[in-house]
């Protein structure tokens, strides 16, 4: 009965009209092909752009940017969860490129503060390759608001100890990851992240719409987040962390044992520590005092094309129309996958760690030499040097892992099905 209902419901949906604004190559129609399958499926709205050879080849969006049907236009920027990753990493990168710090010295170096409670060896490739041992942050803040005060989580974090010695474990950094590179960019540059995002990026690249840490007159151009409330596979933001609370008290040696069966080591202890500080599940990051602050790790606010334009530069090497961002040399030595350390915690899976960035699974499988960063409820954006690709997609709406869903999978698989098998 309840599976009929799901499917009639599904049905209904599939039915609707989905319109597309924009522009695209006429190649790539596979690219709005599945942009509109998935704004079939899913409320709200979303964009996608695309950059081929240098030249934006995909430029559309479509849907609803809040829950009172405000069509989502040209200037819609969506909140985009763990995409921001990608984004304060090509920052790290553009510093490095400059001569300012390098991957292999001790973060300590330049924040000093760092050193304290053991954290004296860590370096910044420990801290960019998520092998710092630094992600639980549910032990080092006392509830999530916390996140918006950029001065508070410093301080937290340089009384914390890692949770175990740098470089011997790889844990996501689910919402720690933000800060230390931040922090590190504050301190050599001695600017803010949101104001070094602005004119070390976007401003230089000619992005319309790339922030962490919005100014007041661009918030009127932010999606709102929009958490589905009846369908039953995925449940609201509060109510999955509920779930997440219980697996850990009561489900956690019966699941991992589970688990271990298919050969996957699940630790919950340490997905609770990086994913959910006490009071996640009622955070709201559409809220304009979250946008409005600078959370490297997952509040960005961001255009497709604007991604796309960043990712673009990296895949042909490190600039576009002229304007170059980073050497040929630092985004070879950035995209390089590091050495894999002995165990794993948070994500059970080998993501392929690069400097900030990971491989990308697509439905046409692992283009080997891409590399970009997903997002929690579907966005993500990545490169692809071999192709001269770059691609991303940018949502208001629905749950995922903290790595992104299937949305961007397949918008992924069409891109490259548009370039590898033309019309």
């Amino acid at each position: 009965m309840v599976l009929d209902l799901v499917a009639r419901s599904l049905a209904l949906r599939t039915r609707r009209p989905v319109a597309l604004d924009g522009h695209l190559h006429p190649d790539f129609q596979p690219v709005a092909t599945a942009l509109r399958e998935q704004l079939r499926s899913h409320p709200g709205g979303a964009a996608v752009a695309v950059y081929w050879r240098g030249r934006c080849v995909v430029d559309v969006w479509g849907g609803c940017k809040d829950a009172a049907g405000t069509p989502w236009t040209r200037d819609t920027m969506a909140p985009s969860f763990s995409t921001t990753k990608g984004i304060a990493a090509t920052l790290m990168h553009v510093l490095v490129d400059r001569g300012l710090l390098d991957y292999d010295d001790r973060v300590a170096r330049y924040w000093p503060e760092f050193a304290r409670a053991g954290k004296d060896a860590i370096t910044v490739r420990h801290v960019l390759s998520h092998q710092s041992g630094l992600y639980h942050i549910r032990q080092m803040i006392d509830r999530a608001e916390r996140m918006r005060d950029w001065d508070y989580m410093i301080r937290a974090i340089e009384r914390t100890p890692p949770i175990h010695p740098p470089g011997t474990r790889t844990g996501y950094h689910g919402l720690t990851f933000g800060y230390l590179v931040g922090e590190i960019a504050q301190r050599v540059t001695g600017r803010s992240f949101a104001a070094l995002v602005r004119t070390e990026i976007a401003d230089p690249l000619g992005c319309d719409g790339l922030y962490i840490g919005t100014p007041d007159h661009e918030l009127h151009r932010a999606a709102t987040l929009l958490w589905p409330t009846r369908n039953l596979m995925t449940p609201r933001l509060p109510v999955a962390a509920g779930v997440m609370h219980w697996a850990l008290r009561e489900g956690s040696p019966v699941l991992q044992r589970l688990l271990a069966v298919g050969g996957i080591e699940l630790d919950l202890a340490s997905i609770l520590d990086a994913l959910a500080p006490r009071g996640i599940g009622s955070f709201d990051f559409s809220a304009p005092a979250t946008l409005r602050a600078s959370i490297p790790a997952a509040n960005g606010l961001f255009t497709a094309r604007s991604l796309a334009r960043t990712y673009a530069a990296l895949a042909a090497g490190g600039a576009i129309d002229g304007v170059r961002l980073l050497s040929s040399a630092t985004v070879a030595r950035a995209s390089e996958i590091q050495p894999r350390a002995a165990t794993r915690a948070v994500i059970p899976f080998d993501m392929r760690w690069r400097l900030g960035y990971h491989g990308v699974l697509t439905t046409r499988g692992v283009p080997r030499q891409a590399f970009g960063h997903f997002g929690f409820g579907g966005s993500g954006a990545w490169a692809d040097p071999r192709r001269d690709l770059a691609v991303a997609l940018i949502v208001n709406s629905g749950l995922g892992t903290p790595f992104g869903d299937l949305r961007i999978a397949r918008i992924g698989g069409a891109a490259l099905a548009s370039v590898d098998d033309p019309h």
